[in-house]
């Protein structure tokens, strides 16, 4: 089936995994610790400049949003975790809708994991790979803003990260992106195309 990563459209925001739209289709998530760059990455791998709403202010994202790209294959933006501005009972309710969603979505194909290539595999990363080794979920690590390294630092960052990823996901793979140059934009593309065994017309 066809689909175009330009068409996708804002579909839902869900406080909660229950309120999240039917369980069926496909889906590919992403997560990662608070302005690592979810909704920059999303806003570059479909082409739009404004679907995914960005803010320098960590904790933006408070819902579970929902993309869709045609009526079987969504993206989905969660609420980043980590140090977000928010209060702590606030802080705590995200983090057991977020648990929730992946413990439970059936629909749910792999995970995008962003991290800064400036601070990768924090604390939150590693738990969060090891959960979806548990759970047999693919991860695909976007090593994003490569733009605020040199090639060579931002080279080797992938090279460490790469060599570590195997002892904490065996399924898991990375690369550098970075939304402001569309560096590894195609390369993420593809990755999503195959989770969502989806043929594109752009």
């Amino acid at each position: 089936m066809t689909a175009s990563y330009q068409q996708a459209k804002f579909l839902t925001s869900a406080p909660d995994a229950a309120l999240a739209p039917p369980d069926e289709g496909a889906e590919v998530a992403f997560a990662g610790r608070s302005n690592a760059g979810k909704s920059s990455a999303l806003n570059a791998i479909t082409g739009q400049h404004s679907l995914a709403r960005t803010s320098k202010t960590p904790g933006r994202t408070r819902h579970i949003n929902f993309f869709t790209l045609d009526g079987q294959r969504r993206l989905v933006d969660l609420p980043g975790y980590g140090f977000a501005k928010v209060p702590l009972a606030m802080k705590q309710k995200w983090q057991r809708s977020l648990s929730h969603y992946l413990e439970t979505r059936r629909s749910l194909r792999g995970l995008v994991l962003l991290m800064d290539c400036r601070h990768p595999l924090t604390d939150y990363d590693r738990q969060m790979l090891r959960w979806s080794a548990d759970a047999g979920l693919p991860v695909h690590v976007l090593l994003t803003k490569a733009d605020k390294l040199k090639r060579g630092p931002a080279a080797n960052t992938l090279l460490a990260v790469g060599k570590q990823l195997p002892e904490l996901h065996p399924d898991a793979s990375v690369q550098l992106f970075s939304a402001l140059r569309k560096t590894g934009v195609d390369e993420a593309r593809r990755v999503l195309d195959r989770w969502l065994n989806m043929t594109r017309v752009g």
